[in-house]
């Protein structure tokens, strides 16, 4: 079970460096981009061992991802979709997206529509868990300092 793990760890950090290239991210940044997209894929992996649910399992998963763009970013004083972007790459349905627009072509259209709304549903997951995470405070209680003055 630890060497299908690692395998699909290393593909998805090799997976996101390469969608950063493509990004024209700067090559300083590029590790960082690695790991949140490991990140993320770790947990959705865990989750799927658990309760084999893509839409919670990518919901999941994208908060870690996006918890550790943010701090890369803070830690290599860069913007978080430096790090934001690439690293959601491996949580994208792009094969719901595929198998929607092949079902429609084909005329499947009941397929196509049950594979139309989980993707659009994995989607909306991923959205809602990157603004879970962006609209938590840098410091807790800051507001409360800058009252105070």
């Amino acid at each position: 079970m630890t060497g299908p793990l690692l395998i699909q760890l290393a593909t998805a950090f090799c997976g996101t460096v390469c969608f950063a290239i493509l990004f024209h991210v700067p090559t300083r940044h590029l590790w960082c981009c690695g790991i949140c997209g490991m990140a993320g894929w770790l947990v959705y992996w865990l989750s799927m061992q658990f309760q084999p649910d893509t839409v919670a399992a990518s919901f999941l998963a994208v908060i870690p991802m996006a918890v550790s763009a943010r701090a890369c970013a803070i830690l290599r004083k860069a913007p978080v979709t430096l790090f934001l972007i690439p690293g959601i790459f491996p949580l994208v349905p792009g094969a719901g997206i595929y198998y929607t627009a092949y079902s429609f072509i084909m005329g499947d259209s009941a397929a196509a529509a049950a594979k139309g709304a989980e993707t659009l549903k994995i989607a909306v997951a991923l959205a809602l868990g990157v603004a879970v995470v962006v609209a938590i405070p840098l410091r807790w209680g800051a507001g409360a300092r800058s009252r105070q003055k």
